[in-house]
């Protein structure tokens, strides 16, 4: 519930951030842009108990489509919107003493856990520098995601000596295919006259959903995804 609240409030700010009060004064601005993007993701994924992991790559693309509504002094706010592929997931971490005793990577074993969702983040869309040229810009909303496929790998793994943890994880379905959190980022964009604009950002997204069951009767009190996202964008104005 607290969770469900906290996305809701952010939802709300983001709503007087997108929509300014009429008494505002503001340059209006009915700049209509659609496009696509593309790049990658570093995943991880937070347990409780905790899943000692390594990052996992995995890709990301689909649509977006941008409404700008008008300029506040220098700072140019509109909203966006985009319909994504997006590959999540862990790989799980695993170690060995080491010649003094410490704890060195095991590569001869390995776990990986791939997840591919259809991700829709809903983003305030704040700007500031040249109308016509360079812009340093920040987006920041709720995303909602829905899982359309898993698979897994094992590498070496003994299934008969599993400790309670990897019994919890392997061989096992997400128990929730739908998701939601906090997405937000910043990076650079190049507005063109003529060519269309041409952005690089980077994101996190921090899930306020668990995909794992996380009632008191079940193992994983926590269980939830936490992306890395470095991506390119373009977009072409339908509406100046």
């Amino acid at each position: 519930m607290i969770k469900i609240k906290s996305c809701l409030i952010t939802a709300s700010l983001l709503v007087g951030l997108i929509f300014p009060a009429s008494a505002q004064i503001g340059e209006a601005r009915h700049n209509f842009s659609v496009g696509f993007n593309g790049g990658v993701n570093l995943n991880s994924a937070s347990f409780t108990p905790t899943i000692k992991q390594n990052s996992l790559m995995g890709i990301t693309g689909g649509l977006t489509a941008r409404y700008i509504s008008e300029k506040y002094f220098a700072m140019i706010c509109g909203a966006q919107v985009e319909l994504n592929f997006s590959q999540r997931g862990w790989d799980e971490l695993f170690e060995i003493a080491g010649e003094n005793g410490e704890p060195v990577k095991d590569t001869s074993r390995a776990y990986t856990r791939k997840l591919n969702y259809i991700d829709i983040p809903f983003l305030a869309h704040l700007a500031f520098g040249n109308e016509k040229g360079l812009q340093f810009f920040l987006n920041l909303g709720p995303q909602i995601g829905f899982l359309i496929g898993e698979s897994e790998k094992t590498t070496n793994i003994d299934m008969n000596s599993l400790t309670n943890t990897q019994k919890a994880v392997y061989g096992g379905k997400l128990d929730n295919k739908f998701d939601y959190g906090i997405a937000g980022g910043g990076g650079i964009e190049l507005r063109t006259k003529k060519a269309g604009s041409f952005l690089v950002e980077g994101r996190y997204y921090f899930a306020l959903s668990d995909f794992y069951s996380t009632s008191k009767k079940d193992y994983f009190s926590r269980a939830a995804h936490g992306t890395i996202t470095v991506k390119l964008t373009y977009l072409f104005d339908l509406k100046k």
